[in-house]
Parts: structure tokens; sequence; C-alpha cells
């Protein structure tokens, strides 16, 4: 059998095409063929944590799973399972089956704060 390496690995980065305008640090989600932009609610999509600012059109690193800081959407306690929200924050996960779970919350967030979050991918 030939050898086989993945075509990547978790905890390290991909690039894909912006579609929208994205801030660094926000969780982004498939938008088209090779594209992303950020999450604008819940949504099984998510692809990961945008590494940088990126123009619409332009190329952005996503950062894909480990520990992300990213902006809480509403009160974030620790232990809470999150799921993508608006602007490319996460929320804690009040309506179980609304989206799928991007991670798990290690430290409490206000709204607005960045929770540290680990990926479940």
């Amino acid at each position: 059998m030939a050898d086989y390496l993945p075509l990547y690995t978790p905890g390290e980065s991909i690039t894909r095409q912006a579609s929208a305008a994205i801030t660094g640090g926000q969780l982004v989600a498939v938008s088209g063929s090779g594209s992303v932009a950020p999450t604008s609610a819940a949504t099984a999509a998510f692809v990961g944590v945008a590494g940088f600012d990126a123009a619409s059109g332009a190329d952005v690193t996503v950062r894909v799973g480990g520990v992300q800081r990213l902006t809480a959407v509403g009160a974030i306690a620790a232990g809470d399972i999150v799921v993508a929200a608006a602007g490319g924050g996460v929320a804690t996960n009040a309506a179980p089956g609304a989206g799928q779970q991007v991670g798990v919350a290690l430290a409490a967030a206000a709204n607005g704060a960045r929770a540290e979050i680990l990926m479940v991918r």
C-alpha cells in the first residue's frame, strides 16, 4: 500500500479565499467552493478561525483546531458547549440542535470579550 499523508493536521492551518470581508480572529464557515466567510449564526459548516484580516476575494489563512480566542456573543461560562454565532463569534448552545458544537469554553467570558475555546475540529 502506498504511503498516505493527510491534507491537513488538526491544529495547523489551511488557506481559503474570502467571499466577504474577514477580520482576524473571526470564526469562518464554508461559503462556497474553496471559500469562507464569517459565521452569521449557528452552522455545522464552520471551518476554523481567520488568522488575519482579509478583503473579499483575498486568500486567508484559517487556523483549524487547537485552543482559539473567539468573541463571546452573550455570556459564556467555563465548560459551556458553544456554537457559531453572529459576527464570527461563539455563543452558548442554549437550544441544542440549533447548530453543531464548535468547542468547549475553558474559561468564562462576558458578552463581547474573548473566550478561550477548545475547538472540536
